[in-house]
C-alpha cells in the first residue's frame, strides 16, 4: 500500500508540473505585445482542471479500499484527529480532508454519514446482523465500520444513502420538495389605506426595534419555506430546484429516508422478521440514531464568524438564556427536528404567549384585592371582633380562641375572594376556548408553512406484539389487501373490561391515599393543638395543612412511579394494533391517573373540607373516632390556595430538574470515566458518532412527559383558578423557563431525534378541550361553594343595612360577620369533644356560649341548632349561581368557537391561489419540456406531423 500511495503522489506531482508548464505557455506566448484571446485561455483551463480531477479521482478509486466492505473494520484511533490535523495545518486544507476531521463523514470525507448503527462484538445476535447488513447493501446503501474509542466491544455502523437511493425511495415516500419560488400576492389596497399605512410606517420608525424578534442576518434563508413544493418524481426533477445535489435533501430528511428503508430490511427468512425496531428489541443492535451536525460551541462570535452548524446556530438563537426574550425560530428547530417536535415547541410558545393576558389579569385581581384591603368590611370586623369567642376546632386540645386572632388569614383569604374573582372565573373560562380556537388557527397556518396541509400518515405496521399473539388467526386488511393478524371482538372485549378494572383499581389507590391524607390532618391538629412550641400551637391548623401537602406530594411522586407501570401493563394487556393506538391508549390512562393522581386532594378542600362536620355537640366522625376536620374560622378558600401554591411550585420545580438535572448528572458522569481511563487530553478527538453516543437516548415514549407535564400545568391554571388567580403567574414564568429546559436539552444533552411528521398535538386536544369544559363546572363549584361570594351578596341584598334597596357596597356589609356565627352552649358539648380550658382566661370566669361558622338556630330556640331561613336561602343562591355561570359561560364559550373559523380567511385565499399557481407553473414547465423536445426533433429530422403542442 506505502508503495502504492508514493507513486500515486509521484504521479500526481509530474501532472501537475506539466499542468503549470502548459499553463504557463498558453498565457505568456512569445512576443511582448500579441494579442492573447483570455476567452479561450480560461476555457482551456477549465478542461483542462476537469481533466486532472477526474484522473485523480479514478486513481484515488482503484488505490482506495470499496467503502461496502465491512470486512475491512477501522480500529479507533486516538491520535487520528491530532495527526489530521496537524497535517492540515502544514499543508492547505480540502474539503475532503475537513469532512475527514468533523466525524460527520465516511473516511474518504465525501460520503456524509445518514445514520449510525451501534452493536456490541460479544453480542450473540451475529447471523441476524450479517443478514441484515447484507441486505441493507443490496438496497444500494453504503456502509462503513468503526470501533468504539473507549470501548473495543462497541462497533459502530455508519450509513450513508447515495442520491439514486434517496431520489427512489423519496418519490415513494411522497417528499415534498421545493420546485418554484413563491409568488406573493398582494391584495388591491385603496388609496386611503395606502396613505394611512405610509403614516404609520414613518411613525413606526421612531420607535425601538421589536426585541423579542430574532436577527435575520443570523439566521440562514430556509429556501423551502420561500418555495412551493410538490411531491418528489424523478420523471419530473427538472422542474425542482437543484443547486447540489448533497445539500437538496437537508440531513433531517435523509436520516428520514434511511430509517424508512432500515425499517423494511429483512434479518431473517421469515414473514415477519423485518425492521430495525425489531433488532433494538430483542438486542441486536444497543443504539440507532441520526446524528448531530457537530459541536453546539464555538470559539468564534456568531455575529462576527457565523454559525458552523445548525446545532450551533440553534444554540444560539433558541437554547442559550440570553435569548429567553426573543421568539422561537420554529422553522429552523423543525428543519433540525422536524415536524413533530416543531409543533410541540410551537404549541408550547403559544400557550406560553396566551398565558400573558392571563398572568395580567390575575395579577390584577390580586393587586385589586392588596388595594381594597383597607377598606374591606368583612375583614375589618374579623380584625376587630375581640369579644367573638370561637368554639374550638378539634377535641379536647384545642383551646378556645377569639375570632380576631384570625385576622391575618382574614385579610390574605381576601386578597384571593374578593368582588373581581368571579370576573376572571368567566374571563378564564372564555380564555381557555379562545386559546384552543387560535390555536387551531396557528395550526393552520403552521401546516401550511410546513407542506402538512395534504400529508397522511402512512399506513401503519402492525405491532411486532401484536403478530406474535394473533399470527394464527388472519384476515384481508381492507385497505392493503393483505392478509394479517386479526384479534377477535370478543378477546379485544375482554382484554379492554380487565384495562378497565385496573383503571378502577387504580382510581381507588388514589381515593385511598387521599384518605390517609384525611385521618393525618384529623389526627394531626389535636397533636400540634398540644405543641410544646407556642409558634406552632398557635398555628395549628396551618401547620397541619402545611405538612399534610408536603406529605401528599411526597405520595403523588411515588404513587406517579407506579402508576406508570400499571399503565404500561394495562396498555399490553389491551394488545393494540398499531404504534399510534398504543400510544393513545397509555397516553389516556397515564394522564388520567396523574390527573387524578395530582387533583385529588385539592378536589377534597375544595368542596368536602368542612362540609359535613356536623356542628358542636353532634360532629360526623371517621369509624366514629375521629372527628372531621372544619375550616378555618376564616374560610377553607386559604388551605385550597396553599395546596395550589405548594403543589404547583413543588412540582414545576422537581419536573425541571429530572427534565434537566438528570441528563446532565449522567453526561457528566460519562464523561468522567473516560477521562479517569483515557486521560482529559483525549476528550477532543472523539468522532461525532462517539459524542453523540454518550449522550442521552430521547424518552422511549417520545414527546409524552412533556406534553403531560404542560397538560396538568394547564389544569391547574384554570381547574381552580377561581381560588389562586396567581397560577397563571407561575406557569408564566415556569413556561419562560421550561422553553428554554427543553431547547436545551434537546439541542446539547440528548442524541437527535429522528425527525418525524405530524399534522397536530394529537390526542392532547381532546385532552385540552375536556379540561376547559370541568374548569367551567369547578369554578362554578369554588366560587359558590369553596368562596363566601354567595352568602356575602346574600346577605347585602336581603339580611344587611341595604336589604331591599338594590346595592351592595361594603356598607352594605356590616354586621355580616356576627350574621354568619351561630351560637353554641358549651354545656351541651360531648363528653370526648369538651376542651380542657373552660375559657375562664378571657373573661376571668368560665364561657357560657362559643360561636361557630354556620347558619342554625340558638339552643334556647324551638328547634335547638336547626338550619335558620338565610342558610336555605344561601343554598338556593348557590344552587343558581352554579346552572347560571355554567350555562352563561358555555354559551360564550360555543358562541366564541362559531364565531372564529378553523382558518384565517387571508390562509384560505393563500391555499387556493397556490393550487391555482402550482397547476399553472406545472403546465408551463411540461409545456416548455415538449417545445424543447419538439426544436430537437425537428433539428434532428424526425419532425412529425400530429405532434403536440
Amino acid at each position: 500500500v506505502s508503495k502504492t500511495n508514493k507513486k500515486l503522489i509521484n504521479y500526481k506531482n509530474k501532472k501537475l508540473h506539466e499542468f503549470r508548464k502548459s499553463l504557463d505557455m498558453q498565457i505568456l506566448p512569445d512576443g511582448p505585445k500579441s494579442d492573447v484571446d483570455f476567452s479561450e485561455i480560461l476555457n482551456a483551463i477549465q478542461e483542462m482542471a476537469k481533466d486532472v480531477n477526474i484522473l485523480f479521482d479514478e486513481l484515488e478509486a482503484v488505490s482506495s479500499p470499496c467503502k461496502d466492505d465491512d470486512s475491512l473494520l477501522h480500529p479507533g484511533n486516538l491520535t487520528s484527529t491530532s495527526d489530521d490535523a496537524s497535517r492540515l495545518e502544514a499543508g492547505g486544507e480540502t474539503v475532503p480532508e475537513r469532512n475527514k476531521s468533523n466525524g460527520l463523514y465516511f473516511r474518504d470525507g465525501k460520503c456524509r454519514i445518514d445514520y449510525i448503527l451501534v452493536y456490541r462484538k460479544s453480542n450473540p445476535q451475529t447471523e441476524k446482523r450479517e443478514v441484515f447488513e447484507r441486505n441493507i447493501r443490496a438496497e444500494g446503501l453504503q456502509m462503513e465500520k468503526e470501533s468504539s474509542l473507549i470501548n473495543s466491544d462497541i462497533i459502530f455502523v455508519k450509513l450513508h444513502a447515495p442520491w439514486e437511493v434517496l431520489g427512489r425511495y423519496a418519490e415513494q415516500m411522497n417528499v415534498r420538495m421545493p420546485f418554484r419560488r413563491k409568488i406573493y400576492y398582494l391584495p388591491r389596497r385603496y388609496k386611503f389605506m395606502s396613505r394611512i399605512d405610509k403614516q404609520i410606517s414613518r411613525f413606526r420608525r421612531w420607535l425601538p426595534k421589536k426585541p423579542m424578534r430574532l436577527d435575520k442576518e443570523t439566521l440562514p434563508d430556509l429556501e423551502e419555506n420561500d418555495c412551493y413544493t410538490a411531491p418528489f418524481s424523478q420523471q419530473r426533477i427538472h422542474h425542482f430546484i437543484i443547486h447540489n445535489k448533497e445539500t437538496f435533501f437537508n440531513n433531517a430528511t435523509r436520516s428520514r429516508i434511511v430509517h424508512h428503508i432500515l425499517q423494511r430490511i429483512k434479518y431473517e427468512e421469515g414473514k415477519n422478521k423485518i425492521g430495525l425496531n425489531r433488532l433494538l428489541t430483542n438486542g441486536s443492535y444497543e443504539a440507532a440514531f441520526p446524528l448531530h451536525e457537530g459541536s453546539y460551541r464555538s470559539k468564534n462570535s456568531i455575529r462576527t464568524h457565523g454559525a458552523e452548524n445548525h446545532r450551533h446556530l440553534l444554540y444560539e438563537c433558541w437554547a442559550s438564556w440570553g435569548v429567553w426574550y426573543k421568539y422561537q425560530p420554529l422553522d429552523l428547530v423543525r428543519r433540525y427536528f422536524g415536524e413533530k417536535i416543531g409543533l410541540y415547541f410551537a404549541w408550547l410558545g403559544w400557550y406560553t404567549g396566551m398565558l400573558f393576558p392571563a398572568a395580567f389579569i390575575g395579577l390584577f385581581v390580586f393587586l385589586y384585592g392588596v388595594t381594597t384591603l383597607d377598606h374591606c368590611q368583612v375583614s375589618k370586623e374579623v380584625c376587630q371582633a375581640t369579644d367573638i369567642i370561637m368554639c374550638p376546632v378539634c377535641d379536647k386540645y384545642c383551646p378556645f380562641m377569639r375570632l380576631s386572632d384570625s385576622c391575618v388569614y382574614a385579610k390574605v383569604t381576601h386578597l384571593f375572594d374578593n368582588g373581581a374573582t368571579v370576573f376572571f372565573a368567566v374571563f378564564m373560562a372564555v380564555w381557555a376556548t379562545v386559546f384552543l380556537e387560535f390555536w387551531k388557527r396557528r395550526r393552520a397556518v403552521i401546516a401550511y408553512d410546513w407542506d402538512l396541509i395534504d400529508w397522511e400518515e402512512e399506513e401503519e405496521e402492525i405491532r411486532p406484539q401484536f403478530e406474535a399473539k394473533y399470527s394464527k388467526k388472519e384476515r384481508m386488511n381492507p385497505i392493503s389487501g393483505k392478509p394479517e393478524p386479526y384479534q377477535a371482538f370478543t378477546d379485544k372485549c375482554s382484554r379492554l373490561i380487565v384495562s378497565a378494572s385496573g383503571i378502577f383499581f387504580m382510581i381507588c389507590v388514589v381515593i385511598a391515599a387521599v384518605f390517609g391524607i384525611v385521618i393525618y390532618r384529623v389526627v394531626t391538629v389535636s397533636t400540634f393543638a398540644a405543641f410544646k412550641w407556642a409558634l406552632i400551637r398557635n398555628n395549628s391548623q396551618v401547620a397541619t395543612t402545611g405538612t399534610a401537602v408536603c406529605i401528599n406530594f411526597c405520595i403523588i411522586m411515588l404513587l406517579n412511579v407506579l402508576y406508570e407501570k400499571v399503565a404500561l401493563l394495562l396498555t399490553n394487556l389491551e394488545q393494540p394494533r398499531t404504534e399510534s393506538e398504543w400510544e393513545n391508549s397509555f397516553t389516556l390512562k397515564m394522564f388520567l391517573f396523574q390527573f387524578v393522581n395530582l387533583n385529588s386532594s385539592t378536589f377534597y378542600i375544595a368542596f368536602f373540607l368542612g362540609r359535613f362536620t356536623g356542628h358542636p355537640g353532634a360532629y360526623l366522625r371517621l369509624i366514629n373516632r375521629w372527628r372531621l376536620e372544619e375550616c378555618h374560622p376564616s374560610g377553607c378558600l386559604i388551605d385550597l390556595c396553599m395546596q395550589m401554591g405548594i403543589i404547583m411550585v413543588l412540582k414545576q420545580t422537581w419536573n425541571n430538574f429530572m427534565e434537566l438535572g438528570y441528563p446532565l448528572i449522567q453526561n457528566w458522569w460519562t464523561r468522567r470515566k473516560v477521562r479517569q481511563e483515557h486521560g482529559p487530553e483525549r476528550k477532543i478527538s472523539f468522532p461525532q458518532w462517539e459524542k453523540d453516543y454518550n449522550l442521552q437516548p430521547m424518552n422511549a415514549y417520545g414527546l409524552f412527559d412533556e406534553y403531560l407535564e404542560m397538560i396538568l400545568q394547564f389544569g391547574f391554571t384554570t381547574i381552580f383558578v377561581a381560588a389562586f388567580p396567581l397560577a397563571p403567574l407561575l406557569a408564566l414564568l415556569n413556561n419562560i423557563i421550561e422553553i428554554r429546559l427543553d431547547a436545551y436539552k434537546f439541542v446539547t444533552q440528548w442524541r437527535r431525534p429522528l425527525a418525524s411528521r405530524a399534522k397536530d398535538i394529537g390526542i392532547w386536544y381532546g385532552i385540552l378541550e375536556g379540561i376547559g369544559i370541568l374548569s367551567v363546572i369547578t369554578n362554578a363549584f369554588v366560587i359558590a361553594i369553596t368562596s363566601d361570594f354567595i352568602p356575602r351578596l346574600v346577605y347585602a341584598y336581603k339580611y344587611g343595612p341595604c336589604a331591599g334597596q338594590g346595592e351592595a357596597g361594603q356598607k352594605c356589609m356590616v354586621g355580616y360577620v356576627n350574621a354568619s356565627l351561630s351560637v353554641f352552649r358549651i354545656s351541651d358539648f360531648e363528653n370526648r369533644s369538651e376542651p380542657e380550658s373552660d375559657g375562664s382566661e378571657f373573661s376571668g370566669t368560665p364561657l357560657k356560649y362559643c360561636r361557630y361558622r354556620d347558619y342554625r338556630d340558638p339552643p334556647h330556640s324551638l328547634v335547638p341548632y336547626g338550619y335558620t331561613l338565610q342558610f336555605w336561602h344561601v343554598l338556593a343562591a348557590r344552587l343558581a349561581f352554579i346552572i347560571v355561570f355554567e350555562h352563561l359561560v358555555f354559551c360564550i364559550k360555543h358562541l366564541i368557537s362559531y364565531l372564529i373559523p378553523d382558518l384565517p380567511k387571508d390562509l384560505r385565499d393563500r391555499m387556493r391561489r397556490e393550487k391555482y399557481l402550482i397547476q399553472e407553473m406545472m403546465y408551463e414547465a411540461e409545456l416548455e419540456r415538449l417545445q424543447k423536445e419538439r426544436k430537437e426533433r425537428k433539428k434532428n429530422g424526425k419532425a412529425h406531423h400530429n405532434e403536440w403542442p
